[in-house]
């Protein structure tokens, strides 16, 4: 069965035509386009099938930043707003299929090999129990996996827009800070591509300090969270450093605040395109203590596994099944 699947983000969509069968999935073609360049995605799907034409798709399923409500999206980061009836027009079938982009990854976790998963903690999973997804990129992606008796049925969530918990002083300060420029104050003002970036900026205010000149044009020629991690990373950046150590402590806060509030003591994967580039530091401590630090929840969450996917495909392998199965 020939289906097009696509993992959409605020930044790139990533499209691809792949067979499915009852075996292993298999990509036939594939491409990464700028979202931003295109005024919706029905513009975008034809710019790919021009390019990767051929027998026509027999069914196609899209993940996308944003609630699905119907056969509808309006997707956060980016000014669309998708139908799959208008989507189906443009591929010549009507079995379109739209779901968020972290309820695709959730359906592509069952689609990685051994090696794609790393694990972080081994913990004591608890056979036929519900498992969580958390995903940092763009934006804060988060998504369940409830276990019915028999499998695991991926749902998503927009957890991430929840309101961001400050635990210490300097937190409260950041959340004052952030308040001020925004109003409302999410987990995802912090924990995503633009959360390091309020966090260096934050941070940068609050110690009176001035940009270095090579990082400001390197923020203002590409992608400044990129920007900020690589001077962290080569310790040219005091400031970048301090973001950096705060934004996996906060990335691991909600994680295992994710955790709690999904039981999920099968485990928690973390996906996304941030943490495979941060893998180092997610190995250390301070992410599995932020994870951890919850009280009289702690010895739970001792016992909860954390594993990390390298395989960015995931949210792809998602999409490419539920379209066959569908």
């Amino acid at each position: 069965m020939r289906v097009l699947a696509g993992d959409v983000g605020g930044t790139n969509a990533r499209l691809a035509l792949v067979e499915a069968g009852a075996g292993a999935l298999r990509v036939t073609a594939e491409e990464w386009l700028p979202s931003a360049d295109y005024r919706g995605l029905e513009d975008l799907l034809r710019a790919f099938l021009d390019r990767h034409g051929g027998p026509a798709v027999e069914a196609a399923a899209f993940g996308l930043p944003g609630p699905v409500l119907g056969d509808r999206v309006r997707t956060t980061n980016l000014p669309w707003e998708v139908e799959a009836g208008s989507l189906g027009l443009v591929l010549g079938t009507a079995r379109v299929r739209l779901l968020n982009d972290l309820e695709a990854t959730a359906r592509g976790i069952a689609e990685l090999a051994t090696e794609d998963v790393e694990t972080l903690a081994a913990g004591e999973p608890v056979p036929g129990s519900n498992r969580a997804l958390i995903a940092a990129g763009t934006g804060l992606g988060e998504a369940g996996l409830f276990w019915d008796g028999a499998r695991h049925r991926p749902f998503a969530t927009e957890g991430g827009h929840a309101d961001f918990a400050p635990a210490d002083e300097r937190d409260r300060a950041l959340h004052r800070y952030l308040a001020e420029r925004h109003g409302h104050v999410s987990w995802e003002r912090v924990v995503s591509g633009p959360g390091l970036v309020n966090i260096h900026a934050f941070l940068t205010a609050h110690r009176g300090r001035a940009v270095p000149d090579r990082l400001e044009a390197a923020m203002a020629e590409g992608d400044p969270a990129a920007a900020i991690a690589a001077a962290a990373e080569d310790g040219s950046c005091p400031v970048c450093t301090e973001a950096m150590e705060r934004f996996v402590r906060y990335y691991g806060a909600e994680a295992g605040n994710l955790a709690l509030k999904l039981m999920a003591t099968g485990g928690v994967y973390l996906g996304g395109g941030i943490a495979p580039r941060i893998a180092a530091r997610l190995r250390e401590p301070a992410f599995l203590e932020a994870f951890r630090a919850k009280g009289a929840m702690t010895s739970l969450l001792e016992r909860i596994p954390v594993r990390l996917i390298h395989n960015d495909r995931a949210a792809l392998l998602g999409a490419a099944r539920h379209a066959a199965s569908g």
